[in-house]
């Protein structure tokens, strides 16, 4: 739960405000909070690394539909919704696993076997926390971890919304919102409903998905506040796996998508010079009775307790089920001997069970005459996983164009099970030196205990299961924030983090490397809020090392990657004046591998997948004053080379793409009607080191109107 950003509000004789309701006070929400960057209850500006809050105001203003297009906003990051891991994403060099995915500052696992897509119409607002960072959120934090709020309960007069929107390949959103104080005396709500489906400009990839959250929020005194709060989500689709990377020697060869050499991982023939062919780019070379499928359930409560003065308590108790299901051809690698698209089956789902407390007390004192907040954390959580899946793996081989997609054939299923309790000491301390400078550190010792078992399809256990292992990772960060000048803030930190080294702890197997990776970061930055707080820039430069690493080579298969390291600058700066909204961010990101050496090679010096050097973003809206106000904006993505696999022979080419919206408010109703992609490129929006015979292509040119009312 939040707490007010300043010492002087702790010191009050009643509980702090917990939503703020409009964050959007400085142009890069610098004064929001971020409660999964930090448990100090301080507003980004004063926090010594490099923080991102994207609110519910900027995700409806530039038209952001789902968390992937929400979060490709922010500096450097870019994202992908391949059907095996969706809402994946990739910043500072470091994607997938590497990043924690949290959910209302709740991991709920690694992000490539726990993420779905999920549009944004029920959340308050994105957070986004750069380089090492598992003293927040533990074990999986090596590139920084992204959270994702819902919207919570506000005091005041009831407001409600309703929106609908509908634009190209038939697509559909829609949803509902209400919150305020109702007539019982210190209580308040709010409750959301979204619902959102697509038939996708892949043929036959129809989606839908629905998702409902509520929370109460009672404030039985000035001292103490109550709190709790169900969610439950849904969501069904037709899988787009991938277009098939194919020989330049095609009939229909395309440029600008990718580019460079390639040999088959899945059949081992060399296609030679590959491109994407221009008869292939709605093709859908799933099955027809394929399913990619999940409900999810949240339940959460706890309480906000003024002990005293100086003392504050915190506690939240949740408890969380999914169910997931993938039925699919996954595999599409073209076979340059036989000029056919080989294919291959898998299946497996996910019941999954997650529940745990997390407790916090908050002291503010004094340390002689100098101001200091400390705050104390136990956090403790259970997590059951059962996962059937494949034991065999249809296959067989489909024209490259026009494929006769057929049906997933004969299934012979095997189990594995997974049982992770975490146990988390944490504590993290401010002491102001002076009223412009701040000393900030933290420090989290883990416990994480991991039992696995793996059976084969007649239930015999496999090779190396069960077995079970226990790590005790210590992590933590030191850092600064000075002042320098009014609205001028420097800072600088230390952090680590630890991850597994070969994949992620659902999948370990004893006979895997058990060992944690340590990454590190040492990260400069400045602030800068002037202008009258109507304009703003940011600037940070890090380098990251994570080490004892193990990489992706298709398949399952894994290679002792050595380490990886990350340097590079990121800036962003945004103005609004006058009825302008001008923003803009790039990051230049410098991402290799070293001591990468296997038995008949080397990839040292080569660059992780999904880690452009350049990324950048800018927009400009207007809004015209007068009886009916209009406004007009334009934003522009730039996406730079990318590579698909360690071996670095073949490129995701570069992309650039445009969009631009008209709105009028008429009383209480925005009219929006918005072009995306509009110079309608074709591009490769993605690639799956897992999966690399194939890449996801970008969405082309669409439109969409919508009409949003409050009353």
């Amino acid at each position: 739960m939040s707490v007010a950003s300043s010492d002087a509000a702790c010191a009050q004789s009643t509980l702090p405000e917990v939503v703020v309701r409009d964050s959007r006070d400085t142009p890069l929400n610098t004064n929001s909070p971020a409660e999964s960057a930090t448990r100090l209850g301080l507003p980004v500006r004063e926090i010594p690394a490099t923080v991102e809050v994207i609110d519910d105001n900027t995700m409806r203003s530039r038209g952001y539909r789902t968390v992937s297009e929400a979060v490709q906003g922010a500096v450097g990051v870019t994202a992908g919704d391949f059907p095996a891991e969706p809402s994946a994403f990739s910043m500072r060099g470091f994607s997938s696993s590497q990043i924690n995915t949290l959910y209302n500052g709740i991991r709920t696992g690694p992000q490539n076997m726990t993420s779905r897509v999920m549009d944004v119409g029920n959340l308050e607002r994105i957070e986004i926390l750069k380089g090492p960072a598992s003293l927040m959120s533990g074990e999986g934090a090596a590139g920084g971890a992204i959270n994702f709020v819902t919207r919570r309960p506000h005091q005041g007069p009831i407001e409600n919304e309703v929106y609908v929107s509908y634009g190209s390949f038939n697509t559909w959103r829609s949803g509902f919102g209400s919150g305020g104080s109702t007539a019982v005396e210190g209580l308040d709500y709010r409750f959301d409903l979204n619902r959102a489906s697509s038939s996708g400009f892949i043929d036959d990839t129809r989606s839908e998905s629905w998702h409902a959250s509520g929370q109460l929020d009672y404030r039985v005194s000035g001292a103490l506040k109550l709190f709790g709060a169900m969610e439950a989500k849904k969501d069904r689709a037709g899988a787009y796996w991938g277009t098939p990377l194919v020989s330049a020697t095609t009939a229909a060869p395309t440029s600008g998508i990718v580019s460079g050499t390639y040999v088959s991982n899945y059949n081992g023939t060399n296609l030679g010079a590959v491109t994407i062919d221009s008869r292939t780019l709605r093709a859908n070379y799933n099955v027809v009775d394929n399913r990619n499928q999940a409900e999810e359930y949240w339940v959460r409560g706890g309480f906000e307790w003024l002990a005293g003065g100086a003392v504050t308590v915190r506690d939240q108790v949740y408890y969380y089920t999914a169910n997931r299901e993938w039925f699919n051809n996954e595999v599409v690698a073209f076979n340059a001997t036989s000029g056919l698209v080989d294919r291959e089956r898998f299946f497996v789902a996910h019941g999954q069970t997650l529940f745990g407390n997390n407790a916090e007390v908050q002291w503010d004192s004094k340390l002689g005459t100098l101001d200091n907040r400390a705050v104390f954390a136990l956090e403790l959580s259970r997590l059951d996983f059962d996962r059937p899946g494949a034991a065999n793996f249809p296959s067989d081989s489909v024209t490259l164009v026009d494929p006769a997609r057929g049906t997933y054939g004969p299934l012979t299923i095997q189990r594995q099970t997974a049982k992770i309790d975490t146990a988390a000491l944490a504590a993290e301390d401010r002491l102001k030196l002076t009223p412009a400078l701040s000393v900030i550190g933290g420090l989290r010792v883990e416990e994480i205990h991991l039992e696995r078992t793996s059976m084969d399809a007649t239930g015999a256990a496999r090779t190396g299961f069960p077995f079970s292992k226990t790590w005790h990772p210590t992590t933590g960060r030191i850092g600064f924030t000075w002042e320098t000048a009014p609205g001028l803030m420097l800072y600088g930190q230390y952090a680590t983090a630890a991850d597994v080294a070969a994949n992620n702890l659902f999948l370990l197997s004893g006979t895997q490397p058990l060992d944690l990776t340590r990454a590190r970061t040492v990260e400069a930055g400045l602030r800068h809020l002037f202008w009258s707080r109507s304009a703003e820039w940011s600037l940070a430069v890090f380098d990251i090392e994570r080490r004892n690493v193990f990489a992706a080579q298709g398949g399952r298969a894994l290679n002792l990657a050595g380490r990886q390291v990350s340097r590079g600058v990121e800036a962003a700066a945004a103005l609004r004046r006058s009825g302008w909204n001008v923003w803009g961010n790039a990051a230049y990101t410098r991402a290799r591998y070293e001591d990468y050496d296997f038995t008949g090679g080397s990839f040292s010096g080569n660059t992780p997948p999904n880690a452009p050097r350049v990324v950048a973003n800018t927009g400009a809206s207007y809004r015209f004053a007068g009886a009916l106000p209009v406004e007009i904006g334009a934003s522009v993505r730039h996406v730079g080379d990318r590579y698909n696999t360690d071996a670095n022979s073949m490129k995701l080419l570069a992309y650039t793409i445009g969009d631009a919206y008209a709105a009028i408010d008429v009383r209480k109703t925005r009219l929006t009607l918005r072009v995306r992609n509009l110079t309608d490129r074709t591009y490769a929006v993605w690639g799956d080191p897992f999966y690399p015979d194939q890449i996801l292509l970008g969405t082309p040119r669409s439109y969409e109107v919508s009409a949003a009312l409050k009353f």
